[in-house]
This record gives structure tokens, sequence and C-alpha cells, in this order.
């Protein structure tokens, strides 16, 4: 049976922390840029929630296993319905095989519709179904969700990356390093191959982090930063701000042409339509973003070969859809999903929520024939357990002594970024293999 629940809310932006700013700024202006967030964006409508049958929670050894999966649909802005339903399908999946670990596996989910109560919401339904985690979901609002997980001690597994909650709470288990890894990856990239670059990016409290993110990289090569472009984030033309962009570029120096980074999340595809209009007359500009505000079915429908991507840049956190480690999935998707359009194997969240569970199921199979619990999970986590995901990530283990701690991200352990380019139309790896951003959030305040 199918519970739902609704109600009318507010809005508000989530603040989140990320890097240290650029040389040149006190400690106290660093500070403020590490309480803002990442990308996101907001909008608010009604709360559902959903629950695989029989879904009771569980704990001993033959009780169902229960775990929750959110993400925001139906919305006026950022929307990943294929996180859910991969989950539901993930759990159909197991289950015919005899469960995990000889459990069988209940799957709740819950629409967080990009707003605060709601998501609140979707944590407390957790709490109340006694779910031993929340795995692969998608959530802009940590201030409201990690509280009360935090207070139930309910592990949350595999987040979208959104928030720097989930790169410091001792909760929280990523396994990418979200929109600090990406947007220094790319910046990193277009050093050395982009003349002058702008940033168009969502007006508002998260998006104003973006430049410090998309500047560690560029600095790292010896470019100069990028010019910051704030964009309405749910406009539905971008008409006067492709111009804006263009005649910059147009004004650039040096032989590279200049570069337009458009990160607008779900409203990146409506920008790139009116860039095209607006490029005609710059051929040379090129463009670059990343994994979640495009993907192959958004470079499709803006002309493929003949449209704006061509040449782009993109990074992402995993390898290209096409490589042999995603054989699992598109298995799992052709046996249970089949005909669910929103679960696609290319996209990033569905991807994400993939590797969350494929952590679930080896962390309960570390517990053998005993209990599975909230508790449980969380100690074989933190007890140092070391998860493979079959070449999509290096082998995750979380600790509070990492790489990242000095900048503020102890729970980021994965700071691979995969370089992809548009080739004739096609989203295709432009390197083999990954690329370690580590070092370039280490030094992101510095020149």
């Amino acid at each position: 049976m199918t519970e739902s629940c609704g109600y009318m809310t507010g809005r508000r932006p989530i603040r989140s922390t990320l890097p240290g700013g650029l040389r040149g700024r006190s400690r106290a202006t660093r500070t403020g840029v590490l309480s803002a967030g990442a990308l996101v964006a907001c909008a608010s409508l009604a709360v559902g929630c959903g629950v695989v049958p029989g879904a009771t929670g569980g704990s001993g050894d033959d009780d169902p296993i229960t775990v929750m999966t959110w993400a925001p649909q139906d919305t006026g802005a950022t929307n990943k319905p294929g996180m859910p339903a991969l989950a539901q399908a993930y759990a159909r999946w197991v289950n015919s095989q005899g469960g995990l670990g000889g459990r069988k596996l209940n799957v709740l989910t819950c629409n967080d519709h990009n707003d605060s109560v709601a998501a609140a919401k979707c944590a407390r339904r957790a709490v109340k179904e006694n779910a031993v985690a929340v795995v692969g979901s998608y959530s802009q609002y940590a201030d409201s969700f990690f509280p009360v997980l935090e207070g139930a001690r309910i592990p949350y597994i595999g987040g979208y990356g959104l928030t720097n909650t989930e790169f410091t709470s001792p909760l929280s288990y990523p396994v990418n390093g979200g929109q600090p890894a990406l947007l220094a990856g790319l910046g990193s990239a277009l050093a050395d191959s982009c003349g002058p670059v702008t940033l168009v990016r969502p007006d508002t409290i998260a998006g104003d982090q973006l430049p410090v993110l998309l500047d560690s990289g560029l600095s790292s090569g010896g470019h100069e930063r990028a010019h910051d472009q704030r964009a309405a984030e749910d406009a539905t033309s971008y008409d006067d701000q492709s111009g804006r962009a263009l005649a910059r570029e147009g004004t650039g120096q040096g032989e590279e042409p200049g570069c337009v980074v458009p990160v607008l999340g779900d409203r990146t595809g409506t920008f790139m339509d009116s860039f095209r209009r607006a490029s005609e007359d710059h051929p040379d500009v090129r463009t670059a973003t990343v994994l979640g505000s495009v993907d192959q079915t958004t470079i499709n429908a803006s002309g493929g070969a003949s449209g704006p991507y061509e040449g782009a840049y993109v990074t992402g956190w995993y390898p290209s859809v096409g490589a042999p480690a995603w054989d699992g999935l598109k298995k799992l998707i052709k046996e249970q999903a089949f005909g669910n359009n929103d679960v696609d194997a290319a996209d990033a969240g569905v991807q994400t929520t993939w590797i969350a569970y494929t952590v679930l199921k080896e962390v309960v199979e570390s517990l053998g024939d005993g209990e599975v619990s909230a508790d449980t999970v969380r100690r074989a986590l933190d007890g140092g357990l070391e998860v493979g995901t079959g070449g999509l990530t290096p082998d995750l283990r979380w600790t509070f002594a990492d790489k990242l701690a000095s900048v503020g991200f102890p729970r980021l352990v994965n700071a691979d970024v995969t370089l992809q380019v548009v080739r004739e139309g096609r989203l295709v790896s432009a390197r083999q293999g990954a690329v370690d951003t580590t070092r370039t959030l280490q030094n992101a305040d510095v020149a």
C-alpha cells in the first residue's frame, strides 16, 4: 500500500559550507564563504511519501531491512524522480534473489519537493518507520533533515553532495565529491583551453559560492578568475544573460576563445536554448558545465552535433555510461525498471543511488547473521569497512582524518571527477581515468 501526505509550504534556500576563499580574504571572510552552499534550485508545492508494500523496519535475523530514499519530484526546479524509482527497482531485484543477507529489503520513498519543511517530514517518516539508513537521496535542505536523522542516529549513505553537511556530519557517508569536486575539476580543465571564462549561476545564497569553487580550479592552472554572472534560477528564457555573456567573451584577450559555463541545474537547458540563438555571431565561444546540469538527453534536445554543447567539457563523478562497470545497473534497469523513463542509467542521480545501495549491500553482508539496525550499520561504516564499487569509484572508507578535513570536508573521501566532452553530439570521455581534485580543493584559498 502506498501512503501519501501533502501540504503547502514556504521556500527557503539552504546554507551550506564550501571550501575557503581566494587569497586576500580574511579568516572571517573565509568563514562566511564556508557558511553557504553548492548549486541548488528551490520550489515549493506539496510533499508525498510512498512505501514499498510491507515496509515495517526491522533488525533481527529474519526481520525485513527498511531504508528510505528521497528526492524532489514534480517541482518547477530540479527534479530527481529516477532516484527513488531506482531504489524501488533495486528492492524488487534484490528480493527476487533472496534479499540482503537473507533478509527482505523494504524501501520507503518520499518526495521532498525542494522544500525545507517537507524534507524534515521525510526524515521524521524515516525515524517513525525504523529505517536503518537513508540511501541514495537528493535534498538541498540539510539544515532541516540532518538534525532529525542525527537525533535518531540514522546514517545518510550516498547523498547527492549538494550541501556541506553531507561532508561534515558524522552520520553522512558520501560516495562522490559533490559540487566542490565537479567545479574544481572543471576549472582545472578549462584553465589551459579557454580565454576569458564567464560563470552563469543562480542568484541565490547557494549560487554565491559557485565562483569560489570554479576559481579554485582555474587558479590552479594559472588562469584568471571567472566573470561571475547571476541569473534567475527559475527563468523561462535567458536571452539577456546569454547576450551579456557573449558580449564579454567578445572582448577577451589572447588567442584562446572564451568559455561560458552555465551551472543552473535543470534550467541549464533553458539557458542553452537562448544561448544557441545568441551565439550565431560568436562561433568560437565554447561552453562547459557539470553533470547534473547536462546529460545526453539535453545535448540531443539542443541540436546534438550542431548545437551549442558541441566541444563542451563536462565534469562528472563517475565513468561514462558506456563503461563496463555500469553493466550491473543496466541489467537491473532492464529487468526491473524497463519502460520507466525516469530510471536512466546515464543520470547522475540514478548512478549515485546505485552506488549507495552497493554500499548498503556490502555493509549488511559484513554483519553476517547479526542484527541489522541503524546502530549496527553505522558502527560497521565507522569501524573501517572498505567498500568496493566495481571501479565506479575508488574504494570507499569514511574517517575523520582524511585529506580534506583541513578545509572543512572530513567526510569527503572521493574527490575524483571524470572529464567528458561532447564530440559529434555524443558525450564521451575526454581522457582516460579520473582526475583527483584533492590538491585543488586543499589549495582553494591559494592564488
